[in-house]
């Protein structure tokens, strides 16, 4: 069993614990707000004073947290599943997927900072091989994820289209140990509605929603795809299950490596929904159109023709969900973001989809002060 150092969730804006904005006033937009903002000390920092005001909320629409401390037991399943199309008539399709994996253990959080461990459960011959950081920063005002992930070389064939349904049945499922796809990138969104939706509540566990709310989404990213194929175990691959069936890979499909790298403007929306007391039901997506320029090699033997490169714009999807009962001491819940990057060119189309699901139950100690009289 393999114990890998993961940081889940910084929980930066939790400051909103200490924030400038007085709680005891329903709406922090308020001319009085704006007055005892105005009459803090000027002894904060300006950073400090900027920090802080990401956080604004309006207490009829959101519970701030409580308490200081938070621990927290979560379960983790990522998965990961890469496409790739030749465009030539009839088009050929194989898509590659590793077994998921599920990894299980404690979180511990002291105001901002939320940290811990996983263990991976089950047995992975490749785990060694394989590198996935995924950080999330949830406020009220602002998001931002940043994603690195490196493939181990334990892809298996899921669906397989080269023109004969009895070929494709025979291989999915198959090892395939020439693969190796890396994405390196980072999104920036803003939260419009922000004093009154709170993205935190689904997937921070850090406030309460108390009323249905939701809120547009604009943002920007910047990422890094590379894939690195062996054309050449992929066909030894099939003429050695597949021994006198004469398929070939269309030569489309026969490149060595490529690399993406693009810039993205996105928008969206995301809806937190209050069904019930304490319950919470959040959903949201975002669109993105992205500038991308590639390069790669090919498979012909003439370092100039061997080498390609191309710009495009093409589209990126985010989504994120969550369930979660928070009553301010203990909450438990389930939240799933998903990833999908496309690569549209003339020769052939690549999509990768990676994401993670995550079920968690933990609970907050340590009451603040401000809530001690009123619990």
């Amino acid at each position: 069993m393999k114990i890998v150092f993961r940081i889940l969730t910084l929980l930066w804006f939790t400051l909103a614990s200490e924030t400038l904005w007085s709680q005891e006033n329903t709406d922090p937009f308020q001319a009085d707000s704006v007055t005892a903002v105005e009459e803090e000390p000027r002894k904060l920092s300006l950073i400090r004073r900027i920090i802080r005001g990401f956080d604004r909320l309006d207490t009829n629409y959101i519970e701030p947290q409580h308490y200081v401390f938070t621990l927290m037991l979560q379960g983790t399943y990522t998965y990961d599943y890469y496409t790739i199309n030749s465009n030539d008539s009839p088009s050929q399709s194989i898509s590659f997927a590793p077994d998921g994996s599920f990894k299980v253990g404690p979180f511990f959080s002291w105001k901002w900072f939320f940290g811990g461990y996983t263990f991976t459960l089950g047995h992975n011959a490749y785990s060694k091989t394989k590198t996935e950081i995924d950080f999330s920063l949830y406020s009220s005002q602002i998001g931002i994820d940043l994603f690195y992930r490196r493939t181990g070389s334990d892809y298996k064939l899921r669906n397989v289209r080269v023109g004969r349904h009895d070929v494709e049945r025979r291989m999915e499922d198959a090892p395939f140990d020439g693969m190796q796809v890396g994405i390196t990138g980072a999104n920036l969104y803003y939260i419009f509605n922000h004093g009154r939706f709170s993205y935190p509540a689904a997937f921070a566990q850090s406030t309460c929603q108390k009323i249905s709310c939701g809120s547009w989404l604009a943002g920007i990213g910047l990422t890094k795809n590379s894939l690195e194929l062996d054309y050449e175990k992929l066909q030894d691959l099939l003429d050695r299950e597949l021994p006198n069936q004469m398929v070939r890979l269309d030569s489309s499909l026969m490149f060595r490596s490529a690399k993406y790298y693009h810039v993205s403007i996105s928008g969206g929306y995301a809806y937190n929904w209050v069904f019930a007391p304490q319950w919470l039901f959040c959903a949201s997506g975002q669109a993105a159109l992205a500038y991308k320029k590639s390069t790669g090699k090919t498979a012909s033997d003439d370092p100039e023709e061997s080498r390609f490169s191309f710009t495009r714009i093409n589209p990126n999807f985010v989504g994120r969900f969550g369930l979660v009962y928070n009553n301010t001491k203990w909450y438990v819940g389930l939240s799933a973001v998903v990833r999908s990057n496309y690569y549209l060119d003339s020769r052939f189309t690549t999509n990768n989809t990676f994401g993670s699901f995550n079920v968690y139950t933990g609970f907050n100690f340590g009451l603040k002060k401000k809530y001690r009289k009123k619990e």
